[in-house]
């Protein structure tokens, strides 16, 4: 399910339980949206639900269509009591990651056309250079010093791109999913000057989310801290739950259990320290999350910024190297043609 047909899920669910509607007539309803996939899975969820099952346990029965805090979260709601006011609040966490999203994408679309403008030119040279031929016979010079002419050219040129790409993809990759225990370098990552901070600030405010939510909801702090690590969808961050929850069950405070982790600056974990104090986390926590999502907010137009750059640098590096190696070549033949 994508984030954006789960947002709307959400917010069209929360507030079809807020008026009293029932269940499987709202779940009925909701599989006239969205693709095939998602009409299936809603048709199959009120099917659980009309035999009896919970809401939560009648979407993990549809395996990984729904995503995991959605799950865990329907579970909580339904059985504290706090069903619609949950999935509105989870309404909102998705919808301010789509604008994170969104604003990233909408930064770098500028550079990354010229990107693929720059790719296309070179595309074209290397195909012109197969498709024409002198006059006087035989191959157009290779003003490129490649080895790239014609449609086959072209075909190898892309065939390279593609590797590059697929490296870059395989990377992210292996990170995402912990290959080697990669995720164990995430403090070298936070080091980097200005992008390191702003990585880290997008995890956090992600965390802060879902621990308001969480506390909001009528969750104990365990479950609470436990349900916001597996939101950071980094193995990293999972690792620190035993440490919490050993921490809390011997004495210390939600901030104790954070800080016994190890895994967060000092600055949220003072943060933390007030709301516990105030006497009211849940409120509390829900005010940080709204501060920590302004943060993500700058920090995503500073990542989008260092990506814009890279990509003009790049493209820009790259069509000088070209020129003055076509300028070299042309000086070449020139100087072949004066000394005879």
């Amino acid at each position: 399910m994508s984030l954006a047909a789960a947002g709307n899920f959400c917010r069209r669910f929360g507030i079809g339980v807020r008026t009293g509607a029932d269940l499987v007539m709202l779940l009925d309803a909701e599989s006239g949206h969205g693709p095939t996939r998602q009409r299936e899975a809603m048709r199959e969820v009120s099917r659980g639900v009309t035999r009896g099952e919970p809401l939560g346990e009648s979407m993990r029965a549809q395996g990984r269509f729904f995503p995991p805090l959605l799950v865990s979260m329907t579970h909580i709601g339904e059985t504290t009591g706090r069903l619609e006011r949950t999935l509105l609040n989870l309404a909102d966490h998705y919808e301010h990651q789509l604008q994170l999203r969104r604003s990233f994408l909408t930064s770098i679309a500028w550079p990354a056309l010229q990107f693929v403008m720059a790719i296309g030119i070179l595309s074209l040279l290397i195909w012109i250079m197969g498709a024409l031929s002198p006059p006087t016979g035989g191959e157009m010079t290779d003003i490129l010093g490649f080895g790239l002419r014609g449609f086959g050219g072209m075909l190898m040129f892309w065939g390279y791109l593609a590797l590059f790409f697929g490296l870059i993809g395989g990377a992210v990759f292996a990170f995402r999913k912990n290959v080697a225990g990669v995720q164990n370098l995430i403090p070298l990552l936070y080091r980097v000057p200005v992008f390191g901070a702003a990585i880290q600030t997008i995890t956090l405010a992600r965390f802060a989310w879902t621990l308001a939510l969480g506390l909001d909801a009528g969750l104990d702090p365990i479950r609470a801290i436990s349900l916001a690590l597996e939101s950071t969808d980094s193995d990293f961050y999972r690792g620190g739950k035993e440490v919490m929850e050993r921490s809390i069950l011997g004495g210390s405070t939600l901030a104790g259990g954070l800080r016994a982790t190890d895994l967060f600056p000092d600055d949220f974990l003072t943060r933390i320290e007030i709301a516990e104090l105030s006497g009211t986390d849940a409120e509390s926590m829900d005010h940080l999350a709204h501060e920590y999502d302004e943060r993500a907010k700058l920090a995503m137009k500073t990542i989008a910024g260092i990506a814009s750059a890279l990509i003009w640098v790049s493209v820009v590096v790259v069509l000088v190297f070209l020129i003055f190696r076509m300028l070299f070549s042309v000086l070449g033949m020139y100087d072949q043609a004066l000394n005879g």
